[in-house]
């Protein structure tokens, strides 16, 4: 197992840059995937780390040891300090595993999908992925105004939702749902059809928008449907990951048996 001990080693300033740059993660695509969990969600994928990335703490913790001794992936030893700089996570776990960024090829879209038009809370973006993991939704697109869908923080907030989704970033959204076979669905305050009036058991793509703003208007104009999630609560709106968690789980409710 190789040791750094220095801030001033190459292969840790590159490190370093993918920990915290997003332009970095694109030139080199490769990213950091942060944790036990995650490193096993790759290796359970067939997603297999180039390098572990141990903390001298974590060292002969069980779990690290049986991941970072898979078979292919070299091991890299460093100081706590330097561990941690390296972590998006308060209290890292002592292990992390560099990757390669997935490019799925541009298949033409003839199931659920979700398109988020520039989601760019790294939270937001990664309860949704994790959303459409859970519900099945193979593909999402991103508009170029989202945060980055394999920066270490959204790849934490994911939860192992990447290694199981078709993630597609700076999409062409118009030209990627040209022909799209199913109903194309934004939700929207003014709307008068209720979330649970509409037939969702066909093809469904998506469209949420940003945290603020909503959707753009290029994106907008696609919509087939616009629907109104009710709340017979007092709040105004819900979160964008609350209200794609809301929609995708109510079309999963209506395809039950």
């Amino acid at each position: 197992m190789k040791h750094i001990q220095s801030r001033d080693n190459a292969q840790y300033k590159q490190l370093r840059r993918l920990a915290t740059s997003s332009q970095a993660r694109r030139d080199a695509g490769e990213t950091l995937i942060d944790g036990p969990h995650l490193f096993r969600s790759a290796l359970d994928a067939g997603v297999r780390p180039k390098l572990a990335i141990v903390a001298e703490r974590a060292l002969d913790k069980p779990e690290v040891t049986a991941l970072r001794s898979a078979d292919g992936v070299t091991a890299l030893l460093l100081p706590d300090a330097l561990f941690d700089e390296l972590s998006p996570a308060e209290t890292p776990a002592g292990l992390l595993g560099l990757i390669d960024i997935p490019r799925p090829e541009s298949t033409r879209l003839d199931a659920d999908c979700l398109v988020l038009d520039a989601v760019q809370d790294t939270g937001n973006l990664g309860t949704l992925l994790r959303a459409a993991w859970a519900t099945g939704v193979r593909d999402v697109l991103l508009t170029r105004g989202c945060a980055q869908a394999w920066s270490p923080k959204v790849l934490r907030a994911g939860q192992g939702a990447h290694f199981s989704l078709r993630i597609e970033e700076h999409c062409d959204v118009a030209a990627r749902l040209r022909d799209y076979p199913g109903r194309i669905v934004a939700t929207r305050l003014d709307a008068r059809a209720s979330l649970y009036d509409l037939d969702l058991r066909g093809p469904v793509a998506w469209l949420f928008g940003n945290e603020g703003a909503g959707l753009s208007a290029a994106v907008s104009v696609l919509a087939t449907d616009a629907i109104i999630i009710p709340m017979p609560g007092s709040a105004e709106s819900l979160n964008v990951a609350m209200a794609g968690t809301v929609c995708l789980f109510e079309q999963a409710r209506q395809r039950r048996g």
